[in-house]
């Protein structure tokens, strides 16, 4: 149902904004805000679920759990990190398989050895281009709807140079993926010459103080880009939240001077939809 939406969305005119979702609270509050997708960041989830930084340690049965758990709660697609899809083409077929099942409209993968890294780390390396191409014809060949999205991402920039990227990104094209994601490009200029070499939609990475530039969404739709993805900056901007609150309270002992900072309870109450599960609750007596 949900790949469906997102299929839908590639094919109409206008560029697809999702923001970054760390658990399934974010992701709710996501669409609450009225994005028509969300992306579900292996960086943010590392984070969360485990405490720990972006380098392959989430395995694919978290990951495709905490997906899980995020489509429960949306009505709008789930583009979710996989990662290198957690080993060989035989991993692959199985993450995607996991990955429909759970209810996740897209999968990303990327060109990365274990362990990986995040996109704007130092330190990546590659597979072959022959090896990554070989998992995206997996990917491919195991999708039961034809409607699941399968981005495809190359981190050959940062390793390699701009030329092997888009070598990668066409090679990955030819392979059957939707979306082509080439991370990490370094100036205006490049993610303007990858759009006039890759005609396949485009997914691009918007990464606060990352390798990027910033763009608004309408530029990149200009150059012919059809998805942006906000992977940490809700991740971000919650961190520097609960440090402020938690500075005041450890200063003031108290955190009456920190209220208005904060959702009301009832308020909260309200956006989490306790008066329906209320009701669902009342007419089961």
């Amino acid at each position: 149902m949900q790949a469906k939406k997102l299929r839908k969305l590639l094919n109409q005119p206008g560029i697809i904004r999702a923001p970054g979702a760390y658990d399934a609270w974010s992701a709710r509050l996501i669409e609450m805000a009225g994005f028509s997708a969300v992306y579900m960041t292996g960086y943010g989830l590392s984070a969360s679920v485990i405490g720990r930084p972006d380098i392959g340690l989430l395995t694919m049965t978290e990951m495709a759990t905490q997906g899980k758990n995020m489509v429960a709660v949306l009505s709008i697609p789930l583009i979710a990190d996989g990662d290198n899809g957690y080993g060989g083409v035989l991993n692959v077929v199985r993450t995607v398989q996991e990955y429909e099942r759970a209810g996740i409209a897209a999968i990303q993968l990327e060109d990365q050895v274990l362990p990986k890294r995040c996109g704007h780390m130092e330190g990546k390396q590659l597979v072959p281009k022959a090896e990554m191409v070989s998992k995206i014809k997996a990917a491919v060949h195991a999708r039961k709807d034809e409607n699941f999205v399968i981005i495809a991402r190359t981190d050959a920039r940062a390793v390699n140079g701009f030329d092997d990227a888009t070598e990668r990104g066409l090679a990955y094209a030819d392979a059957g993926a939707d979306v082509i994601f080439i991370e990490a490009p370094q100036s205006e200029e490049e993610m303007e010459r990858i759009a006039k070499i890759i005609s396949k939609p485009l997914m691009a990475n918007m990464v606060e103080h990352g390798k990027t530039p910033i763009l608004a969404g309408k530029k990149l739709e200009s150059w012919g880009y059809k998805i942006v993805i906000y992977p940490v900056s809700a991740l971000y901007a919650a961190t520097q939240a609960v440090n402020d609150l938690l500075a005041s309270l450890h200063k003031n002992d108290t955190t009456l001077g920190y209220r208005d900072h904060m959702v009301k309870f009832a308020d909260f109450n309200t956006m989490i939809g306790l008066a329906k599960e209320r009701e669902m609750e009342q007419r089961c007596l």
